[in-house]
């Protein structure tokens, strides 16, 4: 087997979880009118395709504003923004009409292309739209009358959960209408985050220009709370900063997980939903991996985490018998089922306990999971009354000296683990009191 057909293997196995875990869930996908002129449209269509087909139930949100400024400019009017809203007069509502009406086909054609030798062949999507999204006018704002410039008012959710249940794809536009059958034009991030949360989707994917969120050195941030968002709002202007505000909206009210993603970067979409890397930017209401006391049925995880480093020399050898009978003293970090990281508790004597088996997977090394375990171990050990920790390593002595642990000698140790040490290893011994 050649390295690239070795590379898809592994990779397609790797996502088995996730497609499980994704399987007849609700997804809201949004994407600005930009996203549909981009080159990597069609890419994006073909991933949305590929995600029907592995049983995920898809609403599409769409934009249209520089659809709707390229009408204006061809009709020659001049169209009038307060705050980054436009004023939607009578001539500009006739471009949104028109705008929206082209994007909306575009959308439709791309999604029913199903030619042989085509990665959409046999896909057979059906896309339904309609007056879902109820609307009412803005209002005047700063004295400023935004005339046809609309908010959601109501989400038919029902009805679209009926559709969704069909196996429809719902496809609905930056526009909504009103009791009295006005039309109003809509931002896309209105409507995007008011369908989410009315679905009770388990995903809102706002697919943007810019690869997720950046920080101040212009690195991805690959996860963030609502908690740790809102302070970098004011740093962020444009689109960046509505994405993330219509992000923290939705996880408060009641969305589980927001992605950020560029519609720009070939296969981020996919990445981002079936690897353990991801793609782009993931705002949660808590931190996505879950720091528990483990459980019998995480053994086998436990396992495939240890056996790297036990193979390398750097932790002792536990068989899976000695596991399950102390399992009870393991805690754990989990992400999308899988086990990142562990460390265990043993209690030696009245005051001193020893902090064992700390192990990181390879993928997230680097980040503060050995750090959380570290004081989830240290509270425990002091919610227990011990005075003092101990650990002992042989390649990991100052990772411990960084976290407070400072050197001590075998003979310091408790009589019971004394008579347990390993001489061959000739492990380091450190100490940290509580």
């Amino acid at each position: 087997m050649n390295p690239d057909t070795t590379a898809y293997v592994q990779w397609f196995r790797q996502s088995s979880p996730y497609i499980n875990a994704h399987r007849g869930k609700t997804f809201v996908i949004m994407f600005e009118g930009d996203a549909i002129a981009h080159d990597n449209f069609n890419h994006v269509v073909q991933d949305i395709a590929l995600l029907t087909s592995l049983g995920v139930r898809l609403v599409l949100v769409h934009g249209a504003r520089p659809q709707i400024d390229a009408v204006l400019s061809k009709l020659d009017i001049q169209s009038r923004f307060h705050n980054d809203l436009r004023i939607t007069d009578g001539e500009a509502l006739d471009a949104v009409k028109a705008a929206v009406g082209m994007v909306k086909a575009d959308v439709e054609s791309r999604l029913s292309i199903g030619l042989p030798n085509s990665p959409m062949h046999g896909a057979r999507i059906r896309v339904v739209s309609g007056n879902f999204v109820t609307a009412k006018p803005l209002g005047v704002i700063d004295g400023v009358d935004y005339q046809h410039t609309g908010e959601v008012r109501r989400i038919e959710h029902q009805a679209i959960s009926e559709l969704l249940a069909q196996r429809n794809v719902v496809l609905l536009s930056s526009a909504g209408y009103s009791p009295s059958g006005e039309m109003f034009n809509l931002t896309v991030e209105d409507v995007a985050q008011h369908t989410a949360v009315a679905l009770r989707a388990d995903k809102l994917i706002i697919m943007g220009e810019q690869s997720g969120l950046l920080d101040d050195d212009g690195e991805l941030i690959k996860e963030l709370t609502c908690m740790d968002l809102e302070p970098r709002l004011q740093a962020w202007k444009g689109e960046v900063r509505c994405h993330a505000e219509a992000a923290i909206k939705s996880v408060r009210q009641g969305v589980p997980r927001v992605h950020l993603l560029s519609y720009a970067d070939d296969g981020a979409l996919l990445q981002e939903l079936f690897s353990r890397e991801g793609r782009g930017t993931m705002v949660t209401q808590y931190a996505y991996d879950q720091l528990r006391n483990a459980r019998s049925d995480d053994v086998v995880g436990i396992l495939e985490l240890l056996r790297p480093l036990e193979e390398q020399g750097i932790l002792v050898r536990r068989s899976r018998e000695l596991l399950e009978n102390e399992i009870q003293r393991f805690y754990v970090i989990e992400r999308d089922g899988m086990i990142t990281a562990c460390a265990a508790l043993y209690p030696y004597s009245d005051d001193k306990a020893e902090l064992a088996c700390v192990a990181v997977h390879a993928d997230y090394r680097g980040t503060n999971r050995g750090q959380r375990l570290l004081e989830q171990i240290e509270q425990e050990a002091q919610r227990r009354q011990y005075k003092q920790l101990f650990v002992l390593t042989t390649r990991t002595a100052h990772w411990f000296i960084e976290n407070g642990f400072v050197a001590g000698a075998v003979s310091e140790l408790p009589q019971e683990r004394q008579k347990l040490y390993n001489f061959q290893r000739n492990s380091k011994v450190f100490f940290k009191s509580l």
